[in-house]
């Protein structure tokens, strides 16, 4: 049975408030607009998450929030807080814990660029995949029968896409 990831970066967000701390920081109005333009995308190909691992940062919840708008999926995110900033190596650990046959990860960069470049066997020919820009978007296919079994270099790459510059 096929397995197939679908890894975000959060939309662009906001640095108006230099008080609010990093966690807490909501998208911009492109961030939105370029979320809104993501489900769209995914809804377009068909790709619809059976379970979506999301960091708990506002920026990330926001952008699952208006991807599943667009996608119009009753699914909710199951909020990990390992989630926030983590590494390639937590992200793979919380991937092997996924449920369902399409997972997707809501998370930060850099660890979500490094662990894109890490899990598929051969990158996405786009110059913009090696610094996985805000709202850059994944979409890889596995062999294996469960998600405990994913490893490092063994995701086939069917798909990439980065939100067009969009005018809020």
């Amino acid at each position: 049975m096929t397995r197939r990831l679908i890894l975000t970066r959060h939309a662009k967000s906001s640095w108006d408030d230099a008080s609010c701390p990093d966690h807490d920081r909501t998208l911009n109005d492109r961030g939105r607009a370029a979320a809104t333009e993501l489900g769209a995308w995914l809804a377009s190909r068909g790709y619809v998450p059976d379970q979506v691992l999301c960091s708990d940062a506002a920026r990330t919840r926001e952008t699952w929030d208006r991807v599943r708008a667009t996608l119009d999926t009753p699914t909710d995110a199951d909020l990990k807080p390992a989630l926030y900033n983590a590494g390639p190596d937590t992200l793979l650990a919380v991937l092997r814990h996924a449920a369902g046959d399409t997972a997707m990860i809501v998370g930060h960069n850099p660890g979500i660029g490094e662990f894109a470049q890490r899990i598929v066997a051969r990158a996405p020919v786009n110059p913009d995949f090696r610094h996985f820009p805000t709202g850059a978007t994944l979409v890889a296919d596995f062999t294996d029968d469960d998600w405990g079994t994913v490893a490092y270099a063994t995701g086939a790459c069917l798909d990439f896409f980065v939100p067009k510059d969009v005018d809020a």
